[in-house]
C-alpha cells in the first residue's frame, strides 16, 4: 500500500457476481479481484444474430426479457484457470447449463429471438442503450466504452452505497430502491449511515478494501432504464429512474462530462486481491 488510509468510510455488506450480462446474480462471501475486475463476473453473454451485438436490458423492449433470467457458475472461477460452465435457471423451469448443445435453442426460444451464449468478446461489439432522458426514445451505441476483456459496460468494479439507498428512499419513500435493481459488485455500508449520496465525492480518489485491494474511483455511474424494470420479485417502476434524475445530476467524465442522472461510482483496480463481505473501506489521502 502507497499511502497510509487517511479515514474509514465504511465496511462491504454485498459482493455481486453476474456471470451471464443482463441476467440476475449471485451474492457471495468473498471474491477476488484481479485487473480485470471481479473475477468470473460479465464474463458471458448473449450475442444476437449478427455476432456483433450483446443482448442487454438497457435496450428493455428487446432484451428485458434477460432479467428474468439467473445466472451462476457450477463452481467459482479461478485465477488463471478456464472459465467454468454456467447454469442459467428461470422461475418458469428453465434450466440450462453453458457447455448443453441445445442451450442456444433454448435461450433463443425464452427470448423469442436468435441469440448466442458466448464467453469470447469480439474485439469490435456493438452495445445498445435507450437513452433514459429523450422522450423520442433515441438509442446510443456505448460499445466502444466496453471493457476489452469482459462483457461490462465500463469500468472494473462497481460500487454502490446504503448511503445512497437510503438518499433515494428518503426522496420517494413510496419506491423499493433495492440494491439489485443498479446490479453493483460491492456494496458498501458507510460509516456515517447517512442519507446522502456520499460515493458522489469519491470519484478522483483511490479506495483501499481490506487487506490490499485499491481501487481508483473514475466516474459516478450513470443510470438508463435498467433499475426501472421488473427483476425478481421487484416490480417495474419508472419513479426509480425519476427520483435519480430529479436529486443527482452529474457531470460523468467518461462521456465528455455531460450531465445525466447517477447512483453509484465505477473503479478500476490498481493492486487486486480478495475481497470479504465484511472488509472495511478506506478514503486514501
Amino acid at each position: 500500500m502507497s499511502k497510509e488510509p487517511k479515514e474509514q468510510v465504511g465496511i462491504i455488506t454485498a459482493i455481486w457476481q453476474h456471470p451471464v450480462k443482463s441476467m440476475g446474480g449471485l451474492k457471495l462471501e468473498q471474491a477476488v479481484l484481479t485487473n480485470d475486475g471481479l473475477l468470473g463476473d460479465r464474463c458471458y453473454a448473449l450475442m444476437d444474430e449478427s455476432g456483433r451485438k450483446v443482448a442487454s436490458a438497457k435496450l428493455p423492449e428487446k432484451w428485458g426479457e434477460l432479467l428474468k433470467l439467473r445466472a451462476s457458475f457450477v463452481e467459482q472461477p479461478k485465477k488463471g484457470e478456464q472459465l467454468p460452465v454456467a447454469r442459467i435457471t428461470s422461475t418458469e423451469g428453465l434450466d440450462v447449463l453453458s457447455t448443453d448443445g441445445n442451450v442456444d435453442d433454448l435461450l433463443s426460444a425464452f427470448l423469442g429471438r436468435p441469440v448466442t451464449l458466448t464467453s469470447s468478446r469480439p474485439d469490435v461489439v456493438s452495445l445498445e442503450r435507450l437513452d433514459p432522458l429523450d422522450p423520442a426514445g433515441s438509442i446510443l451505441d456505448i460499445g466502444d466504452l466496453m471493457l476489452k476483456n469482459k462483457f461490462a459496460d465500463y469500468g472494473d468494479v462497481h460500487l454502490l452505497t446504503h448511503s445512497t439507498l437510503n438518499k433515494l428512499t428518503e426522496c420517494s419513500p413510496s419506491v423499493q430502491f433495492d440494491e439489485r435493481r443498479f446490479r453493483p459488485n460491492l456494496v458498501v455500508d458507510t460509516v456515517s449511515g447517512a442519507s446522502e449520496f456520499v460515493e458522489n465525492a469519491w470519484v478522483g480518489k483511490t479506495l483501499v478494501i481490506g487487506d490490499s485491494v485499491r481501487l481508483k474511483i473514475t466516474d459516478p455511474t450513470p443510470r438508463c432504464s435498467v433499475p426501472t424494470l421488473s427483476n425478481g420479485a421487484l416490480p417495474r417502476d419508472p419513479h426509480v429512474l425519476s427520483t435519480i434524475v430529479e436529486h443527482n445530476m452529474l457531470e460523468v467524465p467518461l462521456l465528455d462530462n455531460k450531465v445525466l442522472p447517477c447512483a453509484g461510482v465505477y473503479g478500476f483496480v490498481i493492486q487486486g486481491g480478495i475481497v470479504h463481505k465484511g472488509d472495511p473501506v478506506w478514503i486514501e489521502s
